[in-house]
């Protein structure tokens, strides 16, 4: 069942900056969506379309049937946020911040109480309920930044950069709640820059660049779309131009990329046929293997292959 709907979408700051260029996209209901590309990409755009913090110059954004524009209350009530930028406030305790946005969605009484202590034990702030954030390391505040958007039971879980510049420990800290919380029935939209973190944790992805969706589905569908294939990363003690060539031009070899003067990069149509080949070839120029690597394709590869760049270069 289709949770979100994005027909049409369109986003712009000037006449010559286009941010969110004509998203169409649909997210069903369970999804962990993925959302990946480099600063600027327009994914925080995309977010703040969707939850209302951003007004669209065309196109229709829905949610659970509601439209942004039509039914904007219906359409928040459904959604928890979590900014990149921190959204609590320093001069309430964390259980006073995460009880100010519970009565926000109208929560009161027992029930306010009750959903204020299953947000805390669930991010781990039990026993800091009583402190104020700025007593809080980075990963604690963002942790805090979690409880609050979920304490109301949200549909929609919206994830914006949730671990930029926290520690090792919190970063997998939050990426075991995501997962957590999607089991516990909430959809997500997780946006990253972070390759390892989509991978890890999506059941489909979306990538966008320049303002574009330019590709979505599950890990290995787009691969597959991508005519990706398995790398196989060759060091020997070093490479002749002459057993570079004979090898570039084995008729198997369907990509060669010489990376230094010991490392070649290759795509083989059959690596377990013709590695025997490569082989013979080296010992024929009285060169040594050192290493071999099998590289199974990734995002990297894949964003590299959409888009002529690597994620980190819009970074």
């Amino acid at each position: 069942m289709t949770l979100v709907q994005f027909k049409g979408v369109v986003k712009k700051y000037d006449t010559t900056k286009i941010s969110v260029n004509h998203l169409n996209l649909e997210i069903a209901e369970g999804e962990i969506f993925g959302l990946l590309g480099p600063n600027g990409a327009g994914k925080s755009t995309t977010i703040h379309l969707l939850s209302g913090l951003l007004a669209m110059d065309a196109g229709e954004i829905t949610l659970d049937g509601y439209s942004t524009t039509k039914n904007p209350l219906e359409v928040k009530r459904r959604i928890g946020l979590v900014p990149q930028e921190l959204a609590i406030y320093d001069m309430l305790s964390a259980r006073e911040n995460v009880t100010f946005f519970g009565k926000l969605f109208g929560l009161r009484g027992s029930l306010l109480k009750e959903r204020v202590e299953e947000a805390l034990a669930f991010t781990g702030l039990e026993k800091y309920a009583k402190d104020k954030p700025g007593t809080f390391s980075g990963g604690m505040k963002r942790r805090l930044n979690i409880a609050c958007a979920i304490m109301h039971r949200p549909k929609l879980i919206i994830m914006d950069e949730p671990t930029v510049g926290i520690d090792p420990q919190s970063r997998n800290h939050i990426l075991e709640s995501v997962k957590k919380l999607n089991q516990m029935g909430s959809t997500i939209i997780y946006t990253s820059h972070y390759m390892e973190e989509v991978e890890a944790i999506s059941t489909r992805i979306g990538i966008m660049d320049q303002g574009k969706l330019v590709a979505h589905g599950t890990k290995e569908e787009l691969i597959e779309q991508a005519g990706l294939k398995e790398r196989l990363m060759l060091e020997s003690n070093r490479m002749t131009e002459e057993a570079a060539e004979e090898i570039r031009t084995h008729p198997r070899i369907t990509s060669f990329h010489r990376r230094d003067d010991t490392q070649l990069e290759l795509v083989l149509q059959d690596s377990q046929t013709y590695l025997q080949d490569i082989l013979f070839i080296l010992t024929k120029h009285s060169l040594k293997l050192q290493k071999l690597t099998r590289v199974e394709p990734d995002l990297e590869s894949l964003f590299l292959t959409l888009t002529g760049r690597t994620l980190r270069d819009g970074v």
